[in-house]
């Protein structure tokens, strides 16, 4: 250890669409929603995370919610640059006195263009960061798994985040062949606010869509432990007036299906592109799932049923992208895939 290493904060960011996760000394220090409160009038940033998170669809004239990432990369840079800087300030709150220098390692979509690349880039190093290293999601989420990655055995990581699903096929340390889709948490929340308004006429918010597909949520009519109706309080749009209804597991599953096709049709996809010795391992072992869209109630049952191989799910899925960011952080002279 160097005499000045105190001056120098390691942390690892999984900068998800729905959530971001910091890790520092192989802790998650910080676990808040991807977003940011704004004042319209002097543009400065009122809440970031979960107090932004409380405002969302809440808002009025003067506050505006931004979500700076959509499908897993930046759109709002100037909102991202703030929310990264404001979640670092929650793990220094305690250190007022002096700021350390940051070394940064992002998490970042398989499919990203170089464009997008530099965005994460230049966010990270606006906020404060240093050095910035970058590794993709499907190797972060395999490390993050316990897999050893630099084995000469092929493996299937599928992630379904908030904005993407990264399905790669991973071996010797690197991503043989990869396919991401723009179909994930975010897709099937808008589906069951899609749902609700053309089956029962009943309008509701972003928020309330999540928390069905939280407790309702299903990727087949047919689970073990079914959860119970839920009930969704949301305009009327015949009369205007709030109202409550009760929805089953069963009408969320037929209102996801076409979005969980379309990841069904890329996992496929990804498997026909896969070098025969790799998918003779594939066999042996099965696939692998992480990110928060693999909570989805009887999705790993699907997905098993559609490839007739073995699905394992992550022991935690929403933060074993962080976790594996983190490893890779402590082992960044060992892991030669990260980019710098």
């Amino acid at each position: 250890m160097g005499m000045f290493d105190f001056l120098t904060q390691e942390i690892a960011i999984d900068l998800g669409t729905a959530n971001t996760i910091i890790i520092h000394n192989d802790k998650v220090v910080v676990d808040e929603p991807s977003i940011v409160a704004v004042d319209r009038t002097t543009g400065k940033v009122i809440a970031v995370g979960k107090k932004a998170m409380q405002m969302h669809g809440k808002t009025h004239e003067n506050i505006k919610t931004i979500r700076p990432l959509k499908d897993g990369v930046i759109a709002d840079f100037h909102a991202a640059e703030h929310m990264i800087r404001g979640m670092i300030k929650m793990i220094n709150s305690g250190k007022k006195w002096f700021s350390p220098s940051l070394k940064m390692v992002i998490c970042i979509p398989s499919g990203i263009t170089e464009v997008e690349k530099r965005a994460v880039r230049d966010s990270a190093e606006h906020a404060g960061a240093k050095e910035v290293y970058l590794i993709h999601e499907p190797m972060a989420a395999a490390i993050g798994m316990g897999i050893d990655v630099t084995e000469p055995v092929g493996n299937m990581i599928i992630d379904i985040g908030g904005g993407t699903s990264e399905i790669a096929v991973i071996a010797l340390g690197g991503i043989v062949c990869d396919k991401s889709i723009r179909v994930a948490g975010d897709e099937f929340t808008a589906d069951i606010e899609e749902y609700m308004r053309r089956q029962h006429n009943i309008l509701i918010g972003e928020r309330s869509a999540e928390q069905i597909k939280i407790n309702v949520g299903a990727a087949m009519t047919e689970i073990d432990n079914p959860p119970p109706d839920y009930a969704v309080h949301g305009r009327d749009l015949m009369t205007g007036i709030p109202k409550e209804i009760y929805v089953s597991y069963q009408e969320i599953a037929h209102a996801l299906d076409k979005s969980i096709s379309k990841i069904e049709a890329a996992i496929l996809s990804a498997l026909e592109m896969t070098p025969p010795e790799l998918s003779a391992d594939i066999y042996r072992v099965g696939i692998y799932m992480a990110g928060g869209g693999s909570l989805l109630r009887g999705l790993d049952k699907r997905i098993s049923m559609r490839t007739k191989l073995p699905v394992h799910v992550a022991e935690d899925p929403l933060r074993a992208v962080a976790r594996g960011t983190g490893i890779a952080l402590k082992n960044i002279d060992n892991f030669q895939f990260l980019i710098k």
